[in-house]
């Protein structure tokens, strides 16, 4: 036997017994080829990715990190956040990143809430890891206040999971705007990403946003302005990887209206829900993208406190396929806590959205922002929750559902506190959550379906100081503490096939 039929026999009983491994055998070895059904098991290992806070000296940093208490998790694990510019310059050179530089903070048991604080304009990003029974729903929460400047108030975000695609409608290169695009990576290797802007009229043309470099383990913020040809007030930013991954969010920073964070929206859908806007929201702004080759006609609704209504004058949106379209809801919620539905008035067309908030008058006017969100799905949660400004809103835009409440032990001390709540069909629940007993610190809040139809959920902190609102809003879309994962057991037959 020659040595090329020997590597051939080689090759196939490899891929035979690797095959064999993956096929199912049907119950009972029946051989009957039936699939059994994958089985929800919790993620091994969590990345997130918190960026540079603030440019200002003025800046104060809260970083609050959790994990919810999982079943079927074992063993130890640890979370930990590292500056980037950490695994740089501590970096071994054999290796090429720091991976024994000292965390800014870390993370060793579930159901524990951890702190740590940062001061002025040299904060930089942090890159987080969290694996073994740490990684299950790992929340991580920055929120930066400043009393001056460009973007004063409160700007917060849920440090995000790295990916290869994100859409931003809501960002702006007007005058008196600074949109940065925050683009941060995680990985060894370099990654490649294309920076694409659509304003009233369709793509803005500019170089400058194609094949931008972001080194390994580093952050790259870039001036959304410099993207574009002219000022635009409304734009929708689609961020592609070409190669590797990132994080990506954007820091919208206003000369007269504060500023905060615009998370990444949900993906393009033909319905939408943009939960939480404030009950005394002075002014609320839509931006709309329909990222295809069609148009789409939505019909807006607000899901009240007591019910689905449509508001008088805008009752519909029509979106131009590949142009951004934006709507001024103004007072939409007359005093009442509300949420934003969108849905086709005729044919279902895939669309990205974003909602700009606004509270306060005159020069003690601050903006938040409130992307379209997943629903909570299994179980979804919140950190950086303080004795005082946390609002939570339920929506079920269906079927009404029931939602268990959990909040945990704060940073310095504290028992947890569980609450179930009732969300009727057709409306939003705004609700001040439970706080633990004795609470000392900040403290994460889980929010768990328990039955009904889906909930979307979304927190607003306050931190009102100087007669400003200031306010930040972050949605809660499903944790993904858990991936499906087929049975499969050893099947020799395909060797005989």
């Amino acid at each position: 036997m020659n040595r090329t039929t020997q590597s051939l026999i080689a090759v196939v009983v490899a891929l035979g017994a690797v095959t064999g491994y993956a096929a199912s055998s049907g119950s009972g070895g029946s051989g009957d080829g039936a699939a059994k059904a994958a089985a929800r098991l919790p993620v091994e290992r969590t990345s997130l990715l918190c960026p540079v806070p603030s440019g200002s000296d003025l800046a104060e940093t809260v970083y609050s990190a959790y994990t919810p208490k999982s079943s079927g998790t074992e063993g130890t694990g640890e979370a930990a956040l590292v500056p980037v510019h950490k695994q740089l310059t501590d970096a071994p050179a054999e290796h090429g990143k720091g991976k024994d530089a000292k965390p800014f903070l870390t993370q060793k048991k579930q159901g524990e809430a951890v702190g740590g604080e940062q001061s002025g304009a040299e904060a930089p990003a942090l890159i987080g890891t969290a694996d073994g029974p740490l990684a299950p729903g790992w929340t991580v929460q920055q929120t930066t206040t400043y009393n001056a400047g460009s973007g004063r108030g409160a700007q917060g975000t849920n440090c995000t999971a790295p990916d290869t695609d994100f859409w931003f409608p809501g960002a702006s290169s007007a005058k008196d705007r600074s949109d940065y695009i925050h683009l941060t990576n995680p990985d060894d290797s370099a990654a490649v990403v294309d920076v694409e802007l659509f304003g009233p009229d369709g793509a803005v043309t500019s170089e400058v946003g194609e094949a931008i470099q972001v080194q390994p383990h580093s952050s790259v913020p870039v001036l959304v302005s410099t993207l574009a040809d002219k000022a635009y007030p409304n734009l929708t930013m689609h961020v592609t990887a070409r190669s590797g991954r990132v994080a990506a969010a954007v820091q919208s920073s206003d000369e007269k209206l504060g500023g905060d964070w615009l998370a990444a929206a949900a993906d393009p859908a033909s319905d939408a829900v943009l939960p939480g806007i404030p009950k005394d929201a002075t002014s609320v702004r839509l931006v709309a993208f329909a990222p295809g080759s069609e148009d789409a006609d939505l019909k807006i609704q607000l899901a009240s406190p007591t019910g689905t209504i449509t508001p008088a004058g805008h009752e519909t949106l029509h979106v131009k396929a590949g142009m951004t379209a934006a709507v001024d809801l103004k007072d939409l919620t007359k005093g009442e806590a509300g949420s934003l539905l969108l849905s086709p008035s005729d044919k279902a067309v895939p669309v990205v959205a974003a909602l700009r908030v606004t509270r306060g008058k005159g020069s003690r006017q601050e903006t938040a922002f409130i992307p379209a969100t997943d629903a909570v799905g299994a179980r979804s949660t919140v950190a950086d929750n303080r004795s005082k400004g946390s609002t939570l809103s339920l929506v079920a835009p269906d079927k009404a559902a029931e939602v268990k409440v959990t909040a945990s032990a704060g940073t310095e001390g504290g028992s947890p506190v569980t609450k179930t709540y009732t969300v009727k069909g057709g409306t939003t629940l705004e609700v001040d959550p439970p706080r633990p007993q004795g609470l000392k610190g900040t403290y994460a809040l889980t929010v768990e379906p328990v039955s009904g139809g889906p909930v979307y959920c979304s927190r607003m902190l306050a931190l009102p100081a100087g007669g400003i609102p200031m306010f930040t809003v972050q949605t809660l879309p499903d944790d993904r503490g858990t991936v499906s994962v087929p049975k499969a057991e050893r099947d020799l037959t395909v060797l005989q096939k």
